[in-house]
């Protein structure tokens, strides 16, 4: 199952698409004027601040865009200049990014963890101008500044803190847009020429590569691309008019920018910011969205703890919950078999919508939710089955940034577990000799910022080369192993694809990351980083005592707990293939020590250079091993981290 595919499957999909919401003509600006125009009373973003939700209407945000346009441009910003985006997700930053636009500049959204000595490769030394959230973000650009000599202007919305930096070039947002409007005034018709100004071939947005194997490279998306890979989304009932959303995924990530970005203003959504990362899942219960994406790491996070606060609640609730999850979970998982609807199910779940599904989703905020998606990495079967067995319409799909995030979903009639679905309307898909999966459509991008050696080995013959091994059933449904340059054999000849054995090893709510190893290897084991959240609160329900993530990491009893999960997953796995032995890490994998990329994809040459003691003392028979980690802490300095870890094998 791993590699090899039943011959007779086709190898190419593809279907025409129906009308759409927008034009081949037409950017984001121009839809934006098109909402103000229509709509202008209509409420289409929403901020919470202090506590307090502040509304934008389409009249209001297309005011803030064009009014920050004439204020960047009054400071010099020119076309093809990039505008660096820094920060959490707050409206006044996505206004800077269309304000870039409309001057046909470019803005790059960057992950705000992203430590100061990063920041320089995203900025490729020619930002001058740069937008932060608030002083945390401020400080780093300023020490980017100092190494590069850029950015020339930062731009800041959250004045707190600022008060006394006499840097210059430091300009707060109100500033900047109170410039524009001075000029809007003065020009009467400036306001229509900067949304008229950019074009259907200009850059949208500056998004990277997740930078697995290297350096994340710089993926330019025109307006063009962006608005083709909506339409086909919506021409196959994915997205509709007016949703309500909520907009927290990290900017820098496709998915935000599609989600928050451009089918908001294609599909006038409303769409809600919440208070702060830490306050998400309380503003989701107020906001009670009607369309909800999140990857597959935030449903598994949502159903840790929604757990939780089961198991910590009255016998009777918690007796209610799993006499009636246990039934629509053993319910849908014949559905997606395909099952035939039996007339006693409708009675028992109308009974449980009553009792458990209803609560529990209103407890979520997700009471409201027609559409449900996630992406990015394959999700649990037991988290996928879970929420669909809730009643909401949690469906997969497939794309990249580098395809504008949309290319295969499943659709309400085809949901499956091991697919991602069939290609949208308007995306052709095949699959080439080797396996690997490859994308024509009118969202492809035009290929990479300033490596045209990367652009010419993706971009083949109208064809996007995605890197992905993969295979199309007989029905056109998509499946996806893995990445195609992670296919590695081990001593024996037994070739396999590390990525597709920890997703399934991650199904488990117990693991957060998973190292798979065995590459020239006689067998197959793992480095294991437990979810700190998960297995802490199993330990406690059980009183094993513990003072750290090293120390709970180490106890016997968690050891076993994961030993059983390597069981589970080894029982679908063919023998050769089947994991022996494996650690308990005593540190997460972290992307400030450049384990995992921003987006937690492993950086697997770094893991093995990093642990290469460990991977010896596996192989070599060890039962524990001392070492030492080095890890880099919050406030960017780096410390070690000694321990003992214990070996163990999986077992039958």
């Amino acid at each position: 199952m791993l590699l090899d595919t039943p011959v007779a499957r086709p190898t190419r999909a593809i279907v025409e698409p129906p009308p759409a919401p927008s034009s081949a003509d037409d950017t984001l600006l121009s839809l934006l004027a098109r909402n103000a125009a229509t709509h202008a009373r209509r409420v289409a973003l929403r901020e919470r601040d202090l506590g307090i939700w502040h509304e934008y209407t389409w009249r209001d945000y297309l005011d803030q865009v064009v009014a920050l346009a004439a204020g960047l441009e009054a400071l010099g910003f020119e076309p093809a200049e990039p505008m660096l985006v820094i920060g959490d997700n707050r409206a006044r930053l996505y206004f800077a990014m269309l304000a870039a636009a409309a001057l046909r500049g470019v803005p790059a959204p960057i992950y705000p963890e992203v430590p100061p000595e990063e920041l320089a490769h995203f900025a490729r030394e020619r930002a001058r101008f740069a937008i932060a959230e608030d002083q945390e973000q401020v400080d780093k650009l300023l020490e980017l500044r100092a190494r590069t000599g850029a950015p020339e202007y930062i731009i800041y919305d959250d004045p707190r803190g600022l008060a006394g930096y006499a840097a210059s070039g430091l300009i707060d947002y109100e500033t900047v847009v109170a410039r524009g409007r001075a000029r809007l005034k003065a020009d009467p018709g400036l306001a229509a020429d900067l949304i008229a100004r950019a074009g259907p071939d200009d850059g949208a947005v500056l998004l990277h590569s997740s930078g697995t194997t290297g350096r994340p490279k710089g993926v330019l998306l025109k307006h063009r691309r962006v608005l083709a890979a909506i339409r086909n989304a919506a021409a196959a009932d994915y997205f509709r008019e007016g949703e309500e959303y909520v907009a927290y995924l990290p900017m820098a990530w496709i998915g935000d920018f599609v989600f928050s970005v451009g089918a908001a203003i294609a599909l006038r959504f409303v769409v809600s910011i919440p208070e702060g990362q830490e306050t998400v899942l309380r503003d989701l219960r107020e906001i009670a969205p009607t369309l909800y994406f999140a990857s597959a790491r935030s449903w598994d996070n949502l159903l840790t703890r929604l757990q939780v606060g089961i198991d910590e609640s009255t016998p009777l609730k918690r007796g209610l919950v799993a006499f009636f999850m246990r039934l629509a979970i053993d319910i849908e998982r014949r559905r997606l078999a395909g099952e035939r609807p039996r007339p006693w199910w409708n009675v028992l779940r109308g009974l449980g919508e009553l009792v458990v599904y209803g609560p529990i989703k209103d407890h979520l905020g997700l009471g409201r939710a027609h559409r449900c998606y996630t992406a990015g990495e394959a999700i649990g079967e037991d988290t996928f089955l879970f929420f669909r067995a809730l009643g909401l319409n949690l469906k997969q799909f497939y794309g990249q940034t580098e395809n504008c995030a949309l290319t295969a979903a499943q659709d309400d009639a085809r949901v499956r577990l091991h697919t991602v679905g069939r290609a949208l309307p308007g995306v052709e898909i095949r699959i080439d000799e080797n396996g690997e999966v490859l994308i024509r459509a009118e969202s492809v991008f035009d290929g990479y910022v300033d490596d045209p050696d990367a652009t010419a080995r993706t971009l083949v013959d109208g064809w996007l080369r995605t890197g992905d091994a993969g295979y199309l059933e007989p029905d056109g449904e998509l499946v996806i192993l893995g990445r195609v340059g992670e296919v590695v054999h081990t001593s024996a000849g037994e070739r396999f694809i590390p990525n597709y054995i920890e997703n399934r090893i991650k199904f488990s709510q117990y693991v957060r990351d998973v190292a798979v190893l065995g590459a020239g290897r006689p067998f197959l084991a793992a480095i294991v980083c437990i979810d700190m959240e998960a297995v802490g609160h199993w330990a406690q329900v059980r009183g094993v005592a513990y003072t750290s993530y090293a120390d709970l990491s180490q106890k016997p009893e968690v050891y076993a707990l994961v030993q059983g999960v390597l069981r589970h997953v080894n029982g679908v796995l063919p023998p050769p293939l089947r994991l022996r032995r494996f650690v308990n890490l005593h540190k997460a994998f972290d992307p400030d020590d450049g384990e995992v990329t921003r987006t937690r994809k492993l950086r697997r040459n770094v893991i093995e250079k990093r642990y290469a003691q460990i991977i010896d003392a596996i192989y070599a028979g060890a039962s524990e091993i001392e070492f030492e980690a080095r890890i880099t802490y919050e406030t960017g300095e780096s410390g070690v981290l000694r321990r003992r870890l214990t070996i163990m094998d999986v077992g039958a």
